[in-house]
């Protein structure tokens, strides 16, 4: 039976789930995940579970945050004052905005605090230092 090796293009059906066992994503209901084994597409620690799968087989991954999204970096929480940004964008906390960089990129953002004066936006990934679990079924390795 062949087996997933690194360069291989892959199609996986996923659950990931948090600590908590809550579901944050998954392909249920959708086309599977598509990637190249070993190309970064994908989280580190998803990603070395791969090799050596077969077609039909199913297993459960443990990632940590360092292997996943990291963990969260402290320089990317930033204070905006409130004036800066328009009334008409909510800023409950919580809530996921999109802001340019002076140089054009657009980067999510999300809203961590609000006072009278200023808005911290925090552009970590919302699963930054988060350990994740993800439980994989190989579909086809193309």
């Amino acid at each position: 039976m062949t087996e997933v090796k690194t360069g291989d293009t892959v199609r996986i059906h996923y659950t990931g789930t948090l600590e908590d066992g809550s579901t944050f994503d998954s392909s249920a209901g959708r086309d599977p995940l598509e990637f190249q084994v070993g190309s970064g597409q994908i989280i580190p620690g998803l990603d070395k579970a791969m090799p050596g799968m077969s077609v039909g087989e199913k297993k459960t991954v443990a990632v940590p945050a360092d292997e996943a999204y990291g963990q969260p970096n402290p320089e990317a929480r930033q204070a905006v004052p409130r004036g800066e940004i328009p009334a008409d964008i909510p800023l409950d906390p919580g809530t996921q905005l999109q802001v340019q960089t002076p140089n054009g990129q657009v980067m999510p953002v999300t809203v961590v605090d609000v006072t009278d004066a200023e808005v911290t936006l925090d552009a970590n990934h919302p699963l930054a230092g988060k350990d994740l679990t993800f439980a994989i079924e190989l579909v086809e390795i193309a």
